[in-house]
């Protein structure tokens, strides 16, 4: 695949970046050694290998639905800017 200037107009355009001369000059080198390695695993012997569907074997592991307490309400409390006896308070934002 050849990486030229107007390929990398067209990419830039696409991810709406802009590039300057240098770094486009950069750009197409790293594009040229990233096919080339993708290019190179292309040689590699997959005939006998299963495709990779899932990473693990496991299947929907799902913690227990456990209730807990995590933080008490006195504990939640002491992190209000503001509050009254149990509730916090919130400047209002709807009008009637």
């Amino acid at each position: 695949m050849d990486i030229n200037d107007e390929m990398i107009a067209h990419l830039s355009n696409l991810a709406r970046l802009e590039f300057s001369a240098e770094e486009k000059e950069n750009l197409k080198k790293d594009l040229g050694r990233i096919i080339s390695y993708v290019e190179k695993l292309n040689e590699v012997n997959t005939d006998h290998v299963e495709p990779l569907i899932f990473m693990t074997d496991a299947m929907n592991e799902l913690r227990k639905d456990e209730v807990k307490q995590t933080i008490t309400h006195e504990e939640a409390l002491l992190n209000a800017p503001a509050k009254d006896s149990d509730y916090f308070r919130v400047p209002k934002f709807l009008d009637k």
